[in-house]
C-alpha cells in the first residue's frame, strides 16, 4: 500500500507505516520517500502515534489534509489513517506526507497578483522524532508551571512530572532518567511523584 501510494504521487510524498504493538522508540516499520522528513524504518512514534499509544483510543478518527512542517521547513501536506486488525483494534498507522513547498510557493506568487489583504495561515505542527519529542514535552511542563526548575518546589515538579505522564513522556524509553536529572531528583522520588497525583485523584 505505501509502495502504490508513492508510486502514484512520486518522489514528494512520504508515506509512513508505524506498528503500535512495536516500541514507540522503533515504531516506523515501513517508509517510501523518507528523504522528506529525514526518518528511516526503525525510527520513533510521531505525536500522533504517542497520542494514540497513550489513550488506547478504540475509535480514533483519522485526521486528513493538515499541515505540517519538517525540521528543514518543509511545509506537507499530511493525512493519518489508522489501520485495524480483524479484531477492530487500532494496530497502525499510515501517514501520508506531500511536500507542498514548491507549490506554495508557486501560489504565493500567484496570490499577490489576482488577491486582496487577507488573514495569514496559522503555523503548521512540527514533525518531530521521539527524542526531540520527549525533550519538547519537557519544555512544555516547564512553561506550564511557569517558572524554572530551580526555583519549583515539590508541588510544582509534581505538577510538571504529571503533565508529562499524561502525554506519554514515560512511553519513551529511558526517559525517566532523563526526567529525573533534569528536575533534580532521584527515580524513586521521581515515581513516588506520580504514584501520590495519581491517589489524589482516585475517588474517595
Amino acid at each position: 500500500m505505501a509502495a502504490g501510494i508513492a508510486a502514484q504521487f512520486g518522489s514528494s510524498c512520504e508515506v509512513v507505516i508505524h506498528d503500535l504493538s512495536r516500541n514507540p522508540d522503533h515504531s516506523i516499520v515501513d517508509i517510501v520517500n523518507g528523504h522528506i522528513s529525514g526518518r528511516k524504518v526503525g525510527d520513533g512514534a510521531s505525536h500522533v502515534v504517542m497520542e494514540q499509544l497513550q489513550t488506547n483510543d478504540p475509535e480514533p478518527k483519522d485526521h486528513l489534509s493538515y499541515l505540517m512542517k519538517t525540521p528543514d521547513g518543509k511545509i506537507l501536506k499530511s493525512s493519518t489513517v489508522y489501520i485495524r486488525n480483524s479484531k477492530g483494534k487500532v494496530s497502525a498507522i499510515l501517514a501520508i506526507n506531500y511536500d507542498i513547498s514548491a507549490l506554495l510557493m508557486v501560489e504565493s506568487a500567484l496570490h499577490g497578483l489576482v488577491s486582496t489583504e487577507g488573514p495569514q495561515p496559522s503555523e503548521p505542527e512540527k514533525i518531530v522524532n521521539i527524542n526531540d519529542l520527549l525533550e519538547e514535552l519537557i519544555q512544555q511542563s516547564v512553561a506550564l508551571v511557569g517558572k524554572p526548575v530551580a526555583l519549583m518546589n515539590k508541588d510544582d515538579k509534581v505538577r510538571a512530572i504529571q503533565f508529562l505522564n499524561q502525554n506519554g513522556a514515560f512511553l519513551v524509553t529511558k526517559s525517566g532518567d532523563k526526567v529525573a536529572k533534569y528536575f533534580g531528583i532521584s527515580k524513586y522520588t521521581l515515581y513516588s511523584y506520580i504514584d501520590t497525583k495519581l491517589e489524589e485523584d482516585k475517588p474517595s
